[in-house]
């Protein structure tokens, strides 16, 4: 006995063995296939497109620049049956990462090959002629092994010596270079053209603009002179409007100044009216008030100024009556003061001397009174001296200083006195 297998159309299903030791194999893609037990042996291989992506490092070229080179390749199992035999002779039980890995260092040895023949310039500049190139060499050796090479691009070309780079620079340079000399003659040749049609078309214009001055002037001399027939009929017409129109306004304007003077005449009774009621209001409501608050007023003030008058006289009689008694007894006072006076200025001048120096004499106690107050709060005065003479040569520098001191305070020279001389004698002094 046996089963029935199915594939989908991606896969393609091998069966091989059979009764009698038959070497026959069966191919089956997207359909079913019978297999026997124990005699027959079921695989499978994939038939899905499998990306790989060659990449060749620093290979030289024919010039012998190192360049790197990496592309994408699409490949699949083919699916005839002698080319899907051969596929499963190389790949069948192998998983997908080592069939894919087969091909890809076959793909590498080919590019690799080609680009040691090519330069960098044809190499990077027809990408797709180079593509072509290695799909054609290579598609024979990978058809033997029954895979198909469906596309293959260059994805990038790459240098580590930026020969590519400079390259390029070179071909901008000279690309802008030639750019910019067909620019420069474009815009030359543009520019003499260019003068050249305006100048013509200065010339055109210029007669054409000649005409159309003359036709305009003729225009505007018709049109002045129409213009000025129909001017003078329509400031006519004018006049004769405004003429009319003055003499309706000037009716208009008096019947308005008469309903005004009607108006303006029933205004000023109503005014007349209206005086005279708020006069009538203003008299009864504020002006007899008013009145009788004011003569409450003057009573008043008046009844306030007589007593003020009243007692500013009793005042003045207090303050003059006071002022007299005052001035009578300065007036006694002074009189007597002055008689005073005048007796001792008689008897000063009748004693001469003596009075000065009984004047002297009087005002020596209050003048040592007034010297010795700050010794007062002295408890003890102590004279350090050697002998009893140094003491006594004290006591007569303060008497010989004293008659100065009168002097200066009261103008009388003591000196001339008879009674100071005796005191001034060394016999008193030897006394002392």
């Amino acid at each position: 006995m046996g089963n029935c297998h199915t594939v989908g159309p991606n896969e393609a299903l091998v069966v091989s063995g059979g009764c009698c030791g038959s070497d026959q194999k069966t191919y089956v893609v997207g359909g079913w296939a019978w297999a026997w037990w124990l005699i027959s042996d079921i695989q499978r291989i994939t038939l899905e497109i499998m990306t790989l992506q060659p990449k060749c490092e620093d290979v030289e070229t024919a010039e012998g620049v190192a360049i790197t080179v990496t592309g994408v390749a699409q490949v699949k199992v083919m699916t005839e049956n002698e080319l899907l035999g051969y596929a499963c002779e190389q790949f069948l039980g192998k998983s997908v990462v080592e069939i894919k890995s087969v091909i890809l260092q076959t793909l590498e040895g080919h590019l690799r090959a080609i680009l040691g023949t090519l330069t960098v310039e044809q190499i990077y500049q027809d990408r797709d002629k180079f593509a072509c190139l290695v799909r054609e060499v290579a598609s024979p050796d990978v058809g033997r092994m029954g895979i198909e090479i469906l596309s293959f691009t260059i994805k990038d070309v790459y240098d580590k010596v930026d020969y590519l780079s400079s390259l390029g620079k070179t071909q901008t340079a000279a690309v802008q270079r030639d750019a910019d000399i067909g620019v420069a003659e474009a815009e030359r040749d543009a520019g003499i053209r260019e003068a050249e049609c305006k100048r013509e078309m200065m010339d055109v214009k210029f007669l054409a603009d000649t005409k159309m001055a003359d036709s305009k002037r003729e225009l505007e001399m018709q049109k002045a002179s129409f213009n000025q027939e129909v001017n003078t009929k329509k400031a006519e017409a004018q006049l004769a409007y405004e003429l009319q129109a003055a003499k309706e306004q000037q009716k208009i304007r008096l019947e308005e100044i008469e309903i005004e003077v009607v108006q303006r005449k029933k205004q000023i009774a109503i005014e007349e009216k209206e005086v005279i009621r708020t006069d009538k209001e203003l008299v009864a409501t504020v002006k007899r008030p008013a009145e009788a608050e004011a003569y409450k007023m003057q009573q008043l003030a008046e009844g306030r100024k007589i007593r003020t008058v009243l007692t500013a006289q009793a005042e003045a009689d207090k303050i003059r009556l006071i002022g007299e008694a005052e001035a009578s007894s300065i007036e006694a006072v002074g009189k007597a003061e002055a008689e005073k006076m005048r007796l001792k200025a008689e008897a000063y001048q009748q004693y001469g001397e003596a009075a000065k120096t009984a004047l002297v004499l009087e005002a020596l106690p209050l003048i040592a009174s007034k010297v010795a107050a700050p010794l007062s709060k002295t408890s003890e005065i102590v004279i350090l001296s050697g002998d009893g003479s140094r003491v006594t040569g004290e006591v007569n520098r303060l008497l010989a200083e004293l008659p100065v001191s009168v002097n200066a305070l009261t103008g009388v020279d003591l000196t001339k006195i008879p009674l100071f001389q005796k005191m001034m004698s060394p016999q008193c002094q030897t006394a002392i």
